[in-house]
C-alpha cells in the first residue's frame, strides 16, 4: 500500500500509472494507492465516485512514430481529504502493509508553516506538508510499525534531503522524543528523486471527454531517477525507473539537453513568427539548427559525465515533435535570462575548456 499526498494530474499519469503497471505484472504488487487531497475535496470526491478508475491517454512521438493510446488505470483504492478525514489519513499511516509515502505538493509544499509551531491535538490537521508527514510518521511509530520509504516528486534539488530536514526541524518544534527522531532519520528511507514526464491535462479531443471526469493525457516518455543504493526501492522493477547512488548526472543531463534546448529555441525563434516548440520542429531550418546544436555542442560537453546523452537528446527531439502538445515559446520564455545562465552559458564555458574553441552556434545565439 502507498499513501500519496497529491491527487493532481502529474501523479495520476506518472507514479499511479507505474503502480498499475507493476501490479498487473505481480500478484504482490505495490497498491492500492491511498490518495490524499489537502486543498479542496472535488478531485477526491471524483476519484471515489469513479471507484479509483480513470483513463490516461498517452500521446506523442516515440522512436519516430506517433503514439496515441488510451489506458485504464485502477491503482487508486481510495481518496481522502485532510480537512474532514485526517483521522483516516493517520489510520492509513498505521497500516502494516504500507511501504511508502509519495508526494507531489509542488515546490511551495516543501516548507514549514509558522502555524504549526505548537503541537496540535491529534484530531487537528497540521498546515504544512512536512508537519502532516511528521504526524503520519509519528502515528506509525507509536503503532510499532516499520519504517517507510519517503518518495517526494517535487521538482527541487535534493528533494528527499530537504524534506527530511524539514520534518526533523518540525519534530524538534513539537518536542518529539529522541526515539521518534532516530526512527525517522534511520528507519525511514528518504529518496532524492528526479521526475520527468509532460502531463498537459485532458486531451483536446477524445471519445471519453465528458464521460470520464478524471481523463488526462501525457507523453509516452517517462523517466524517474531515484538516488538510493538499496535494492528494495518499491518501484525499482519499472522500466522507466533508474536507481543510482548519484542523481546529479541525471539532473545535469535534463537541464543541459531538454531544458537547454527549450531555452535555445526561445532565443532563436521567439521573434521569428514561430509560436510553439512544434512549430519549430516543423520548420526545416530551425529543426536542423536545433539538431546541430544538440549533437555538435551540447552533447559533446556531457560525454563521459552522464548516461547516454546522445540517446537522451534523440528522445528530447521526439518529445519536441509531439503533435498533440502546444508548448508555447512564450511560456518557456518566462525568466529567460536566468534560464540562459543555468542552461546554456555553462555549456559555452565547458565546450571552450574541453575543445579549446568557442561553440559557434551557441556563441552566435548568445552574442
Amino acid at each position: 500500500m502507498i499513501l500519496q499526498f497529491g491527487t493532481g494530474n502529474f501523479l495520476r499519469a506518472f507514479a499511479d500509472v507505474f503502480v498499475d503497471e507493476l501490479d498487473r505484472e505481480s500478484a504482490t504488487g505495490l497498491g492500492p494507492v491511498i490518495a490524499v487531497q489537502s486543498t479542496g475535496h472535488d478531485r477526491a470526491d471524483a476519484i471515489n465516485a469513479a471507484r479509483g478508475r480513470y483513463h490516461v491517454v498517452v500521446q506523442g512521438c516515440q522512436d519516430g512514430a506517433v503514439v496515441d493510446e488510451t489506458m485504464a488505470v485502477q491503482s487508486i483504492g481510495e481518496a481522502l481529504h485532510t480537512g474532514t478525514q485526517w483521522d483516516r489519513v493517520l489510520e492509513a499511516a498505521r497500516q502494516p502493509d504500507l511501504t511508502a509515502i509519495l508526494s507531489n505538493t509542488t515546490e511551495a509544499g516543501i516548507a514549514l508553516d509558522e502555524r504549526d509551531l505548537m503541537l496540535p491535538p491529534k484530531s487537528t490537521t497540521p498546515h504544512s506538508f512536512p508537519a502532516k508527514l511528521l504526524a503520519c510518521l509519528q502515528a506509525r511509530f507509536e503503532a510499532g510499525q516499520s519504517g517507510l520509504w519517503i518518495i517526494p516528486c517535487e521538482l527541487i534539488e535534493s528533494n528527499g534531503d530537504q524534506l527530511r530536514e524539514l520534518v526533523l526541524e518540525q519534530s524538534r518544534r513539537w518536542n518529539a522524543s529522541a526515539d521518534l527522531i532516530d526512527w525517522i532519520g534511520n528507519d525511514c528511507h528518504w529518496a532524492n528523486t528526479l521526475v520527468d514526464r509532460i502531463v498537459p491535462g485532458p486531451p483536446k479531443s477524445h471519445p471519453l471527454l465528458g464521460i470520464d471526469p478524471l481523463l488526462i493525457s501525457c507523453e509516452p516518455f517517462a523517466f524517474w531517477a531515484v538516488e538510493t543504493d538499496r535494492a528494495d526501492f518499491p518501484f525499482a522493477n519499472h522500466p522507466a525507473v533508474v536507481t543510482t547512488t548519484h542523481i546529479a548526472p541525471y539532473t545535469l543531463r535534463k537541464v543541459r539537453i531538454l531544458n537547454g534546448a527549450h531555452t535555445a529555441l526561445v532565443a532563436k525563434a521567439l521573434h521569428s513568427g514561430l509560436r510553439t516548440v512544434g512549430d519549430c520542429m516543423n520548420d526545416p531550418e530551425t529543426s536542423a539548427w536545433l539538431e546541430r546544436l544538440l549533437f555538435e555542442e551540447i552533447v559533446p560537453t556531457l560525454e563521459g559525465r552522464c548516461d547516454d546523452p546522445a540517446g537522451f537528446a534523440h528522445s528530447a527531439l521526439d518529445r519536441f515533435r509531439n503533435p498533440f502538445l502546444d508548448h508555447a515559446l512564450s511560456s518557456i520564455a518566462l525568466h529567460h535570462d536566468t534560464k540562459v545562465d543555468t542552461r546554456l552559458k555553462p555549456t559555452v564555458r565547458e565546450f571552450r575548456e574541453r575543445f579549446g574553441n568557442q561553440p559557434p552556434l551557441l556563441s552566435a545565439l548568445l552574442g
